[in-house]
């Protein structure tokens, strides 16, 4: 596209050490870059020319069968796993639902979207949208100034950033599956993070990369995206969710929060209390959207703990025991064999 060559262009020319003159001014590399994206991503594209001139979003552009269902072999490059491409500005983009995972990052102004004929949220500069591929999605027309990147994502780009975060990341299990879950109420992920300074230094990072193709650009930009992941699990108190959802999911989303920083005293009849709810309600709560019970995730996350100091370090196993929240010695015994098919010593030995 026009805007994403002059950039690669001027991006190379920065890479390279050289400063950009333009208008008479000299911009240095590090500090302007962004000006410098946001002024390419603002030009006008074809597409949008014609949209200024009347004519509707061409959906076969894009997408193929009565749902609009946008097909990632379109836009992206035979053997690319993610790709980037600005959002198209003037009308409204129609419904539509994707063969990939779509994250768009709001550089400037804002966008309105309806998600699943139901759910309107306003994105605002530097807040993200991840929309899974079971969503439905429609767009309101942007203005000018209202300037979004579109990623197209498969999903196992996002391996390495999985394996970054975590396996036993009790947030991470929650937040991931509903970006690859095929049914249920949760099909996109709205973080408020606009100023979160490693977010959106991370998110002008990964465009630049995938702008410029570097040697090694893949890993460079799956490591990039795991590094986005773990800063946004720090800040979960930012996702935004449907209304209808907001106080049940937040609930759910603070009992996880509890057991992954708190887990040697986490009590879940003290968290009701402190949210002014019923204890059986709570449990209900949790065991329905996560599909286990608050003792079978808050044991699961001890035991994952117990065995990774036993792995690590040479701490004595009664000590372990009681750093991971337990004072029955013969009951961690029978959980810890019940998990892991053998006892602590054996464990660590092997």
């Amino acid at each position: 596209m026009p805007q994403i060559r002059s950039l690669i262009l001027r991006q190379r020319d920065m890479h390279a050490g050289r400063s950009v003159m333009e208008e008479g001014k000299i911009f240095d590399p590090v500090k302007k870059m962004n000006q410098e994206l946001l002024r390419a991503l603002a030009d006008i594209t074809p597409e949008e020319q014609r949209l200024l001139s009347g004519d509707p979003v061409d959906m076969a552009n894009y997408a193929s069968g009565k749902f609009f269902v946008i097909d990632s072999a379109k836009m992206l490059e035979k053997g690319k796993l993610i790709a980037i491409r600005p959002h198209t500005r003037f009308a409204d983009f129609p419904r539509h639902m994707h063969n990939y995972i779509e994250i768009m990052y709001m550089c400037s102004g804002s966008t309105t979207h309806i998600i699943n004929d139901n759910t309107t949220i306003t994105l605002r500069a530097g807040e993200l949208l991840f929309l899974n591929q079971h969503a439905s999605h429609a767009i309101q027309k942007a203005g000018a100034d209202d300037i979004a990147i579109n990623f197209i994502v498969l999903p196992q780009f996002f391996d390495v950033a999985f394996s970054m975060i975590g396996t036993d990341n009790l947030l991470r299990n929650f937040l991931i599956s509903s970006l690859r879950q095929d049914s249920g109420e949760i099909s996109y992920l709205h973080f408020q993070v606009a100023d979160i300074l490693p977010v959106q230094n991370l998110m002008e990072n990964l465009v630049w990369s995938i702008v410029n193709r570097q040697p090694n650009n893949r890993l460079i930009n799956q490591t990039t995206m795991g590094l986005l992941f773990t800063i946004l699990l720090n800040h979960t108190e930012r996702l935004a969710v449907p209304v209808a959802q907001k106080y049940d999911n937040a609930i759910v989303l603070l009992a996880l929060r509890e057991i992954e920083e708190n887990y040697m005293t986490a009590s879940l009849s003290d968290l009701a209390a402190a949210q002014g709810i019923s204890l059986s309600y709570l449990s209900r709560l949790i065991k329905s959207t996560t599909g286990s019970t608050y003792k079978e995730l808050l044991q699961n996350k001890r035991l994952s703990k117990a065995a990774q100091l036993l792995r690590e370090t040479r701490l004595p196993v009664q000590v372990i025991i009681e750093t991971v929240g337990y004072d029955n010695t013969s009951y961690f015994y029978r959980i810890f064999r019940d998990k892991f098919d053998t006892n602590p010593k054996a464990y660590r030995n092997s």
